[in-house]
């Protein structure tokens, strides 16, 4: 009989979506008291509740009680600083969310990759050259995947190759990755951590427990990330695409090298690389480095990144329509990933706006640099956006209601050889569920528009 390592255990799991789900199901195979907790009665959450041996559920603003638990585990959306967490915590409860519990009560070897931008498409890069090399792995986290429902079922030798957002890793204690990678930090999620070096030390979380046994790769190029790396105890392995390194991946003669010591090793020609823009090579970096620390051979990382040809919603070519290209960057959820965006195209359409993080916008307003040829905003931020573009003398701005308007308007001003570019440089929530949400209508109204032309 399987050892049950949460027996007698006492928890509450709060927020009931992907990984809340998968926390109630780890922590009842493992012998927990499982209780739960939702702001929304769902029809969903009812089933849950039906389904689990010892599960009690409640909802509404707060959950119906927080004394006698000996573990809360928080959904990522689920800021710790709630009022109920803070007394479940000064109850005795020990707060941790679904990532911890996941390494805590499941099996695996985790390959784990945060940064504020290029994180999916560097953890599906990584999952493919895995793959490449006939490696056991599985893709999980932040990509969409709860953590759990793959840790509960995988063996000691299967690689987790895990996409980690600041809000998973903040409620971490002892999580440990065999490979951490950190691609970059710029502001963003301030809303919820309150300040660039809140929103910093939470990343910084993915090494804090490794060992010089452990690497960590990371961005050279992010001064950021230089900075962090200095409180790292791991075998630091750097990337960059400005600069050749004493150890490490970077771009020498054209190629993508990595040297271990004093040897390098040739991956393949830089031009290889079918994801476009110098953020994507940088990823590319990060992915070939992270691998090679997990004894990947250079072979079987070549054959990856020659066929790897990105993901949907980020710089996804979605068709061109009479000399038109339309291009679906919905994953640009904050100014510094649209401005990698931007800066991969000319003569642009620019569709931006959405939910408002606290972000500024000056920056991405200076990326237009005589590439958006016009602006289409929509959203909250659509007033902080044309406000920060009017200041730069960007005036040829229109404001529109939805993604149907955006698109048509912007088919309206688009001339053949433009590109009509969705990347909102905002995150989705003030109109859609996720991103992947907003980049299907955008895609969607493509469509129509392909078939009414």
């Amino acid at each position: 009989m399987k050892n049950k390592k949460a027996e007698g255990v006492k928890a509450l799991v709060v927020g009931l979506g992907i990984s809340g789900k998968a926390a109630v199901a780890m922590l009842n195979s493992e012998g927990a008291r499982t209780d739960m907790y939702d702001a929304r009665e769902t029809a969903a959450a009812r089933k849950l509740a039906d389904e689990g041996e010892y599960s009690h559920i409640s909802f509404g603003d707060r959950p119906s009680s927080v004394k006698g638990y000996d573990l809360v585990v928080l959904s990522p959306g689920i800021p710790p600083q709630k009022d109920y967490v803070k007394e479940a915590e000064a109850e005795g409860a020990e707060i941790i969310g679904e990532l911890e519990l996941a390494y805590r009560y499941g099996k695996g070897r985790y390959v784990a990759i945060t940064g504020t931008n290029g994180k999916t498409t560097t953890t599906s890069l990584i999952y493919e050259i895995f793959k490449a090399d006939g490696i056991k792995a599985e893709l999980a986290g932040n990509i969409g995947v709860a953590v759990a429902s793959k840790a509960m079922y995988c063996d000691d030798d299967t690689y987790l190759i895990t996409e980690c957002s600041s809000f998973q890793l903040e409620t971490t204690v002892n999580f440990k990755p065999a490979v951490s990678v950190i691609l970059n930090i710029t502001p963003d999620h301030l809303d919820r951590h309150g300040s660039f070096e809140n929103y910093a030390a939470a990343k910084a979380k993915i090494f804090a427990n490794q060992t010089p046994d452990e690497f960590c790769v990371y961005n050279y190029d992010d001064e950021t990330c230089r900075d962090l790396i200095k409180r790292c105890r791991a075998s630091a392995v750097p990337f960059s695409i400005e600069r050749e390194l004493e150890r490490g991946a970077f771009v020498k003669d054209g190629n993508i090298v990595l040297r271990d010591g004093s040897a390098d090793t040739v991956i393949c020609r830089a031009d290889e690389l079918k994801i476009p823009g110098p953020h994507n090579l940088s990823n590319a970096l990060a992915a070939a480095a992270a691998a090679h620390a997990s004894g990947i051979s250079a072979d079987k990382i070549a054959e990856a990144l020659r066929s790897f040809r990105g993901i949907k919603h980020r710089m996804q070519d979605c068709g061109t329509i009479n000399g038109v290209r339309y291009i679906n960057d919905s994953k640009g959820t904050n100014p510094d990933a649209s401005i990698h965006a931007v800066k991969s195209y000319t003569n642009e359409i620019l569709i931006a706006g959405g939910y408002d993080k606290k972000n500024t916008f000056n920056e991405f307003v200076k990326s237009f640099d005589g590439r958006v040829k016009a602006l289409v905003l929509m959203g909250v931020t659509a007033p902080a956006i044309k406000e920060a573009a009017e200041k730069a003398g960007f005036t040829n701005i229109y404001e529109v209601n939805n993604m149907a308007e955006a698109v048509k308007k912007s088919s309206e001003l688009a001339e053949p050889g433009d590109t009509v570019l969705l990347s909102p440089a905002c995150a989705s929530w003030d109109m859609y569920k996720n991103f992947e949400v907003r980049g299907d209508d955008f895609i969607r109204n493509v469509e129509m528009l392909k078939a009414e032309k």
